[in-house]
Formats: C-alpha cells, structure tokens, sequence
C-alpha cells in the first residue's frame, strides 16, 4: 500500500504530506522489518532479506526528507540519484533470485528494478516527465505487491488457490 501511496503522488496525482511519511515509518518501514525478523525466524533468507532492507529503505528515505527540517543539508538530484541507483542495483540481485519462483514474484521484483532506476535518472536529468512516468510504473509494481499479499492470505484463509501465484 505505501509503494501505491507514494508512486500515486509521483504520478502527480497529489503532493507529499504527512499521510506517505506516515505510511513510510509505520507500514513500509517499521512492519516490514517486523516481517523480515519473522521471516528470519522462519529461515526464509529471502524474504528477511527483502522485507528488512525495504523496511529500511522507507525508514531512510522518510529522513532524507524530514532532516533538513532539523538542520542537515537537503539531498540534491544528483546525491538522491546515486541512492535510487544503488537501491536499483541490489534490487536486481533479488530480482535474479526471483527467476527460480513465482511469477508474481518476477513481477514485483522486475517493475521495483525499472522504477528504481528510471527515479535515479529522473534525479539525474532532473526530468519531471520521466519522475511523472516512473510513479505509474510504481503504482504497478506496488499493485503487484498488493496481490501476492492478497493472494497469500487468501490461499491460507480458503485453503485452496484463491488467487494463482
């Protein structure tokens, strides 16, 4: 939901308020730790892997935005392009990962790549228009999301397939 959120405001859709930072602490950051510690327990490396570095993703780029507030010097394009690639770059190697499962999993991981990286040269040219295209690639990617969860819950609740993987 917070990947849809934020991606519908880099559509344009509305600017950025205290409801994404909200839902960037709370459900995309502080949660999705939780969920990746469960999944530790649980030895699922993968998914603790992604569900605590996407976690921490959200918890740091909510501070990008709320520190300059206390004094820090503000990210620029070209800084914030830097961050967007290297997140681009370590969500590819989950997305190779992904090649051994689900295709819902492809999908998610394979539109987060795109999105990653077209916000890292939206920072870099300072494009609005391809900043604008990006957030629907985003809208589609957290969809994505927003099934395999749906689906997940809905297979274990209906002990059947519900929604296919």
């Amino acid at each position: 939901m917070t990947t849809i959120l934020l991606n519908i405001q880099n559509a344009g859709f509305f600017s950025l308020s205290v409801m994404i930072m909200s839902m960037g602490v709370f459900f995309g950051g502080i949660a999705q730790i939780i969920a990746g510690i469960l999944e530790w327990r649980r030895a699922n490396g993968f998914g603790a892997l992604a569900f605590i570095s996407y976690g921490s993703f959200w918890l740091t780029l909510i501070f990008i935005w709320v520190a300059p507030h206390a004094g820090l010097t503000s990210a620029d394009p070209v800084s914030m392009g830097w961050y967007l690639t290297m997140w681009g770059l370590f969500t590819t190697v989950l997305f190779l990962c992904t090649l051994r499962g689900n295709t819902i999993g492809k999908c998610i991981f394979g539109t987060l790549v795109v999105l990653f990286f077209m916000l890292a040269f939206a920072n870099f040219m300072e494009s609005h228009f391809l900043h604008t295209l990006a957030g629907y690639v985003g809208i589609l990617c957290g969809g994505f999301a927003f099934y395999e969860a749906s689906a997940l819950i809905l297979n274990e609740r209906y002990e059947r397939t519900v929604l296919p993987l």
